[in-house]
């Protein structure tokens, strides 16, 4: 399957003060974001703007201020060629269902510019890629949950998008599947040169999909970060036990400190190790089995990114 144009040149999404109301709800809130990673997941409660931006961005809601620019095009001006150049798989099922996968996709191509003869070829290219190859011509009323999801994937990419916006593309799988659609989400930014943004409610999808993560809250930016993954075996990790933490922390110190490593109070009921090395570690486990304990939780001492996401949408303290 031939590729967009990739992720250089501008930003795929950038936008500066953009304002959007229905009445009396402020869906979108001066936001000021540029969405510029390969892969970016877009992150947010129900309600805090994120379907009312991805419209915007397809040119199927005007801002009532700021600006908006996907792939260096105004949105709101330059419609047409946006929609050319970026690919959409909504959340909720769409597809005329008394036709097949191969129809909609050549008829949607056709429609984005391409020739029927070009048409065709990509349908074959999308379809055989998105594993729908065998089931092209069957009615889509006839697919399983599963292969609705890919049909929708496959027409968003059926014209060669740079730049594909994806909403919620796990939503309603079984873990088969689920897995089938991350690795696939995944490939397009990474193998394909294709920008990708995920708008979607589950942490775990994003973090192995996307390079970036944008958090909205109440229409306006709550958080950016990039998605760093995995973490320094040797940093400082956290430990939560069952029973007295302060006694069992106590225990502990004398055991880890010959090989320089600190047990100091962090959060409540639990303890710091300045370094998680395997002789820290091990000893935390065999105090734990000694004192009859519990190791109720053992991670990275640094902030991870559902700290980060649930501070930013309001659930933690914020």
């Amino acid at each position: 399957m031939d590729s967009g144009a990739g992720a250089d040149g501008p930003a795929g999404i950038e936008c500066s003060g953009l304002g959007k109301s229905f009445g009396a709800v402020r869906a979108l809130d001066d936001l000021t974001v540029s969405f510029t990673a390969p892969a970016t997941g877009l992150l947010g409660a129900n309600g805090a703007g994120k379907s009312t931006f991805m419209r915007a961005a397809l040119g199927l809601v005007r801002p009532d201020s700021g600006s908006l620019r996907v792939l260096g095009l105004d949105a709101a001006r330059r419609r047409a060629e946006v929609r050319r150049r970026v690919g959409y798989m909504p959340e909720h099922p769409c597809l005329p269902g008394d036709m097949s996968a191969q129809e909609v996709c050549v008829h949607l191509a056709r429609l984005r510019g391409l020739g029927r003869r070009d048409a065709v070829r990509r349908t074959s290219e999308v379809l055989f890629a998105v594993g729908l190859e065998e089931e092209r011509r069957r009615p889509v009323a006839t697919y399983s949950l599963g292969m609705q999801q890919r049909a929708k994937l496959a027409q968003a990419l059926v014209h060669g998008p740079e730049l594909v916006l994806l909403d919620e593309p796990t939503s309603g799988l079984d873990p088969a599947g689920r897995e089938e659609m991350l690795v696939l989400v995944r490939r397009l930014s990474r193998d394909l040169g294709v920008r990708v943004v995920t708008s979607s409610h589950v942490l775990d999808d994003v973090e192995r999909t996307c390079d970036e993560v944008v958090v909205l809250r109440a229409g306006a930016l709550a958080a950016q970060r990039p998605v760093v993954v995995g973490h320094d075996p040797g940093g400082a990790v956290r430990v939560r036990v069952s029973g007295d933490v302060a006694a069992f922390a106590a225990a502990l110190a004398p055991r880890v400190a010959p090989a320089g490593v600190r047990v100091a109070p962090a959060a409540p009921g639990e303890v710091e190790l300045s370094a998680g090395t395997d002789a820290a570690l091990d000893a935390v486990r065999d105090l734990a089995a000694e004192q009859g304990r519990a190791l109720v939780r053992l991670v990275a001492a640094g902030r991870d990114l559902e700290d980060v996401v649930l501070d930013a949408m309001g659930v933690r303290g914020g």
